[in-house]
C-alpha cells in the first residue's frame, strides 16, 4: 500500500496540534481514507489497567479510521507532563528513533495516510541529541504546522515558518486553530496571518464550528491520485 505521511508540528505548546490532527483524521475518514494518527513520543502519560496511556494519543486513536494497537500509536510513553527530554530523564529512558521507526513501519502497512503529531513547538528537542527535524528526516515526510490563534501568534507563526525553511523542511502548509475563544480582534489576527505567511493555508478549526479543512483534504487527494 502506498502511504502518505505528514508530520504535524505547532507554533508552541498548546497550539492545538492534537485538536487539529484529530479533526484532519475525521475529515479523511469522511472521505473514505484509511487514516491513522500517531503520537510517537508522549509525556504526561498516566497508568491504567492497560499500562501507561496518553490522553492525546487516545484522542488520535478515536479519530482514526482504522484501529491499531496502542503501542504502535504511542511507542514512547513518558510519565511526567513536561518536555520529553526532561520527562525521559526522570523515567530513566533515553529517547531514540528506533522504537518510533519500528512502530511507524508497521502502521505504514495498514494505513493510506499517517498523521504524526510532534511535541510542543517545532524547535522543542526530543532529546539532548535529537531534534524533531531528525525524526522528520527519518520518516521522509512533509510537515504541516498548526498556528494557535492567541496573543503572540503572528510572531510565533513567522518564527516557525522561518525555522522550518532554515531546516530545509518541505512544508505543505499551515492550519489555524482557535485556541483562545476570548482573543480580541481574532478575525484581524487571522487575516494578518494569511497576509504574512508564505506557505499555503490549508484550513481552520474553531470551537463550536464545523472544521474547515478543504485545503488539507484537497492536498491529500491530489497527492494520492
Amino acid at each position: 500500500m502506498s502511504t502518505q505521511t505528514f508530520y504535524i508540528t505547532g507554533t508552541d505548546t498548546d497550539a492545538g496540534k492534537t485538536w487539529v490532527t484529530a479533526e484532519c483524521l475525521k475529515a479523511l475518514s469522511v472521505n473514505g481514507r484509511k487514516a491513522v494518527g500517531m503520537k510517537p513520543i508522549a509525556s504526561g502519560c498516566e497508568m491504567s489497567s492497560d499500562g501507561l496511556r496518553n490522553d492525546d494519543a487516545l484522542k488520535l486513536i478515536t479519530a482514526s479510521s482504522i484501529s491499531l494497537p496502542y503501542a504502535l500509536i504511542n511507542p514512547i510513553t513518558l510519565r511526567e507532563p513536561t518536555a520529553p527530554e526532561i520527562a525521559a530523564k526522570h523515567d530513566g529512558i533515553t529517547i531514540s528513533l528506533e522504537p518510533v521507526l519500528n512502530a511507524y513501519r508497521l502502521v505504514k502497512t495498514e494505513a493510506e495516510i499517517i498523521l504524526v503529531e510532534g511535541v510542543g513547538g517545532w524547535l522543542a528537542p526530543l532529546s539532548d541529541t535529537l531534534d524533531q527535524a531528525d525524526l522528520v528526516s527519518a520518516l521522509d515526510c512533509r510537515v504541516i504546522f498548526v498556528v494557535g490563534l492567541k496573543l503572540g501568534c503572528i510572531n510565533h507563526a513567522r518564527l516557525t515558518e522561518r525555522a522550518l525553511k532554515e531546516d530545509g523542511i518541505d512544508c505543505a502548509g499551515w492550519i489555524a486553530a482557535g485556541t483562545d475563544p476570548d482573543l480580541l480582534f481574532a478575525e484581524e489576527y487571522f487575516e494578518a496571518l494569511q497576509r504574512c505567511m508564505t506557505t499555503p493555508f490549508l484550513g481552520q478549526v474553531f470551537a463550536g464550528k464545523p472544521a474547515q479543512l478543504d485545503g488539507f483534504v484537497a492536498l491529500l487527494t491530489s497527492e494520492l491520485t
